[in-house]
């Protein structure tokens, strides 16, 4: 059942589950105060430090300190003071549900005869802050944009009439934003119970963090994986695919299931099984990239669209980054050009012989040149794989971005969260990534995207590109640089540049594309690549083994 205690922040509600919702609970708490970048660091390694977090300029570090005791000692303002230097924080706080005890006050006194401040959250404060928040205030309660309201709207009729909805919005768009407002509104209408389900731990971390902004404080959220067990399935549980199905397999019944990149849902597997189990529960599937390899329409399980919005849509109208798009072709093997009808190749054969690899020396150089034009730049290179992108940071460092960084699964989760952390406030400045930020990173800074890689499939390549679509203040465009080397990849943008065009003289009112271009460092070299390729039906989805047939005579001269 929804928790009954004053908020998320009562005494007996933070002793009764322990160390990790303390830290959950000080995390949601910093979202009400303000801060607009929370990142939990609590781990192996993590020098003091549980959170990190960013608020007007400032970066503050939290130690959090659970007991059963009536106070703490001195141990947890040790370490908070440690990670202070580490991180180098500018504020260090000790988040405790006791209080702090003669030797943490005395220590802290000492810090402070040399200048170094450490300030105590104990039980009685965190309690005070629960209840001062209004009864039913979230955080960062603001006005939906129109086509929000429309799909909140959608997605709300659609539960109701049928218990079945689908949401497609692009990265960018705010689909989560949606989630949240639908997840609240049919908890306002009594629902005890919400299942959220995604299909990886960090996934689900991310999205209990995001729904904190929209629900009321008495409304308890958990995470069910592998590694957190709640003690109750009330209110909003965030949950993997395996452990949601054996929760219910096990009898448990929630009010509603939310399924987020729903594009991971396919004609078997886990998402199925839960899916099968909840038959007749009520259902809300979400997603940018809908589309499927195996091409499976993922309808079949949450109905037809109610709401659709696609990067097109979303930069006609202005609500995502105009983009200046530049693809690199000059590196083209032209005679396979001549020769590819007639050998009938597959997309395999033709990326492998008719894209010259691109030099990384030729690559920083061409970012350099984009760098110096953009304001507070902030950029990632998508590489072709993990060692790629360390020996390319590693380039980048040489170049003279001293903190570029390379982002992948072989770091901790602690590890990943401190660098983008670091990213996020500009610390570190540009990042080399494969896929790391495919799905659920939320990084509007970023203001350049360099493609070095094969995306291989359109879904990974819209969800790469969505990644510097978002708007922020002071941020209208985002610069792309494209060393192409999949014949997908043109096509893809070619097709966004077509519905682009297509817009112009439409039925959208509000068009303000004066900057957003697709276009080749070579016009000459593009103009013939968009005549030779026009003809390829659906070559964009196009798969490894597909044999494409092309319009012979296009050769340069």
């Amino acid at each position: 059942m929804i928790e009954t205690e004053r908020s998320f922040l009562s005494p007996s509600r933070l002793r009764r589950l322990g160390p990790k919702r303390l830290l959950s609970a000080a995390e949601r708490l910093l979202w009400h105060l303000g801060f607009d970048d929370v990142r939990n660091i609590d781990g192996p390694g993590d020098e003091g430090g549980d959170l990190l977090a960013f608020r007007k300029g400032v970066r503050w570090v939290f130690q959090s300190r659970w007991t059963t005791s009536p106070t703490i000692d001195d141990r947890a303002v040790r370490q908070v003071d440690a990670a202070k230097a580490f991180y180098g924080a500018d504020r260090a706080v000790v988040v405790t549900n006791a209080r702090p005890g003669r030797p943490a006050i005395l220590h802290r006194q000492r810090l402070a005869s040399v200048g170094v401040r450490v300030d105590f959250w104990g039980g009685e404060d965190l309690s005070k802050f629960g209840d001062a928040v209004a009864p039913t205030f979230v955080p960062t309660r603001y006005a939906l944009r129109p086509y929000q309201e429309t799909a909140v709207v959608a997605a709300d009729e659609a539960l109701q009439a049928n218990g079945r909805a689908l949401i497609i919005m692009a990265t960018g768009l705010g689909k989560t934003v949606v989630a949240g407002e639908v997840i609240a509104d049919r908890l306002a209408q009594g629902l005890s119970s919400v299942l959220l389900v995604a299909h990886t731990t960090e996934l689900i971390a991310q999205l209990e963090r995001a729904l904190w902004r929209h629900i009321p404080k008495q409304v308890t959220t958990s995470l069910l994986s592998g590694t957190d067990r709640p003690g109750d399935l009330g209110g909003v549980v965030c949950a993997t695919v395996q452990s949601a199905a054996s929760a219910v397999e096990a009898g448990w019944r929630p009010d509603l299931v939310v399924v987020d990149e729903a594009h991971h849902v396919s004609e078997d597997g886990m998402f199925q099984r839960l899916l099968d189990a909840l038959d007749g529960t009520s259902r809300l599937g979400m997603t940018a990239t809908p589309w499927r390899g195996d091409g499976y329409d993922i309808g079949q399980r949450f109905g037809k669209p109610v709401f659709m919005m696609g990067i097109v849509d979303g930069m006609a109208q202005g609500f995502l980054a105009e983009v200046d798009y530049r693809l690199f072709v000059d590196g083209i093997d032209w005679t396979i050009v001549s020769g590819a009808s007639e050998q009938g190749l597959t997309v395999r054969d033709l990326n492998a012989r008719l894209f010259l690899p691109q030099r990384d020396e030729e690559v920083v150089d061409h970012l350099r040149e984009v760098w110096s034009t953009v304001t507070e730049p902030r950029a990632i290179v998508f590489c072709r794989t993990i060692e790629h992108a360390e020996e390319f940071a590693a380039s980048l460092r040489a170049a003279g971005w001293r903190r570029a960084a390379a982002v992948s699964n072989r770091q901790s989760k602690r590890e990943r969260a401190v660098l983008m952390s670091e990213f996020r406030d500009g610390r570190i400045p540009i990042v080399t990534a494969v896929d790391i930020f495919n799905e659920g990173v939320d990084v509007p800074d970023v203001n350049i995207l360099c493609f070095l890689r094969v995306t291989h499939s359109r879904r990974i390549f819209v969800q790469q590109l969505g990644r510097g679509l978002r708007l922020r203040p002071g941020k209208a465009i985002v610069r792309v640089l494209d060393f192409v080397s999949d014949i997908r990849r043109v096509a893809a943008t070619l097709e966004i540049q077509r519905g682009l065009d297509a817009t112009v003289g439409g039925s959208i009112e509000r068009l303000t594309l004066p900057h957003a271009r697709f276009s080749f460092s070579q016009p000459s070299i593009g103009s013939l690549l968009q005549e030779w390729i026009k003809d390829s039906a659906a070559l964009e989805d196009a798969d490894e083994e597909v044999r494409l047939q092309f319009p012979e005579g296009l050769v340069p001269t």
